[in-house]
Parts: structure tokens; sequence; C-alpha cells
């Protein structure tokens, strides 16, 4: 019986940590931000502004409460810590743009003009920063960690990696089966990389910086990001494709290339070998 009630409580802990941050963004999008237009009227532009810092305000004070009331324990994930920050967004940049490099230069990619830097990035930034800071509070904050209690770490990286995978195919939903099926492997191996690097750092802004820093730097190279076009026209480098399907990635961009996939499964492994040797992995039912 133990397994199940292990199971429910993992499963109840789940769905109250997610409700508990959905409500927080509700409160802020349907209540928050149109009291503060019909009061202030502040424009669209700054509305926007509004609507994205209020909503991480939210997500990560609402799963701090969650951690606090619920967890009854000091969430030390939330804690900013500036040298794993900056290692984070470092790395993130260069795993995917030395690859992305390389195949610019072998002709995979093409450079068709440089646009320059326009100040509509800063807001691109924005967004992708919250995004990602958003995606890594839910998918391993919570989703990762609280199954890691009940059925330790390997179990957990696996499942969070597939869910992170499966939230990703309408990205693709305008491929065929071979490009869902490379998204699903290419998604995963990062959902498996992004744990890795929070078993490592048990640090959520570590692991997102890591995560923008990744996106930032595909958009930068006027890319597909994630199977997303709409940012192409905003980047400094103007880039079309030269090469097959297997190797630009298609439809997804970058993250679907064969190279990247390769290199990202390399980086997976040597993360998780880091993680287990410093014996950072939990066994199930470890934590009672």
């Amino acid at each position: 019986m133990q397994p199940r009630g292990d199971g429910l409580r993992a499963l109840g802990s789940l769905v109250l940590g997610a409700l508990a941050i959905f409500c927080a963004v509700l409160v802020v999008r349907q209540g928050l931000l149109p009291l503060i237009d019909k009061l202030f009227h502040p424009g669209e532009a700054w509305l926007s502004a509004f609507r994205r810092i209020g909503i991480l305000l939210a997500a990560v004070t609402a799963y701090w409460a969650y951690v606090h009331w619920w967890e009854k324990r000091e969430a030390t994930e939330l804690r900013l810590r500036p040298r794993l920050l900056a290692l984070g967004g470092v790395a993130g940049a260069v795993q995917v743009g030395v690859p992305i490099a390389l195949l610019f230069a072998l002709g995979t990619y093409e450079l068709v003009h440089f646009r320059g830097f326009s100040p509509g990035l800063f807001g691109v930034a924005g967004v992708i920063a919250i995004a990602a800071v958003l995606e890594e509070l839910f998918y391993r904050c919570l989703l990762f960690r609280v199954l890691e209690r009940s059925w330790g770490t390997v179990a957990s990286l696996a499942v969070q990696a597939l869910v992170f995978a499966l939230e990703h195919l309408s990205n693709v939903e305008r491929g065929d089966l071979s490009d869902a099926l490379t998204m699903m492997v290419s998604v995963s191996l990062l959902g498996l990389l992004w744990a890795g690097l929070f078993v490592l750092t048990r640090n959520l802004w570590a692991v997102a910086a890591h995560h923008a820093a990744w996106n930032f730097t595909i958009m930068l190279s006027g890319l597909p990001l994630s199977g997303i076009e709409d940012w192409r026209a905003l980047a400094p480098m103007d880039a079309r494709y030269a090469g097959p399907d297997w190797m630009t990635g298609g439809l997804f961009g970058p993250e679907n290339s064969i190279v990247q996939i390769v290199l990202i499964a390399i980086v997976v492994v040597l993360v998780l070998h880091i993680g287990w040797r410093r014996g950072a992995f939990i066994r199930k039912g470890s934590l009672g």
C-alpha cells in the first residue's frame, strides 16, 4: 500500500502546487491588470510590461507560499546565486551557439544579410527570460522535484522529460510524423539536461538562465526557435536553410538538428554522471 500512498501524495502535491501558481497568475491577468488599466490607462506597452512582470512575480510568490505552507520548508531553490546564474547563462549560450556556428560554417545554414541589433530585442529577451523561468519553475522545481521525493531521481528525470516534450507537440503540428518524433527526442533530451542541471545546482535561477540563454541565442541566429517563427524578423541575422532537414532541424529549428541532438545527449550523460558521482541523486522513498 505504501507505493500507492506515495503516488497519491505526490499527485496531491502536484495538483496543489500547480493550482497555487495557476490561481496567482489568473489573479494578475484577470484582476490586477484590468484594474491597473481602468485606473491609470498606462497604454499597451506599459500594460504588457506589467503583465509579464506581474505574472512572473505571482508565479514565483505562489510557489514560495506552496513550499512554505504545504511542504513546510525553506524554498532554497529560489535563492539568487549570481555566480551560478552567470555560469548558467554563459553555458546555455555556448552550448547551443557553437553547434549553430559550426552548421553555418558547413553551409547548412546561410547568412542572407546582417540586420543589426534593434531596440525590439530587449522586449523579446524579456519574454524569453520570463518564459524560461516559468517553465523551469513548473517542470523542474515543481513537477520533477515533487516526483523525485516519492519516486527518486532516475524515474522522475524520465517522466518530467517526457511531459516537457509532449507539451511542445503543438509546435510541430504543421509537420509530419518524422518532425514530431525527432522533436520528442530532442526536447526530451533538453528536459533531461535542465533537470540534470537542477540536480547539480538545486537552483531555479541557474537552470532558467541556461534555458533563457539557449533560446535567446537561437533567436539571435535568425533561425526558428522551437518551431516559432514570430521573432525571426527581429533577429540581427537573416538566415536561411541550405541543407537537409536532418541537419538543419527542419521546421522546429536547430534543436532538431542531428548535430545538436548528439551534442545535447553527450552533455546530458556528462551532467548526470557528475550528479551521480557527487551523490546528488535521491533514491526512491529515501525522503519519506
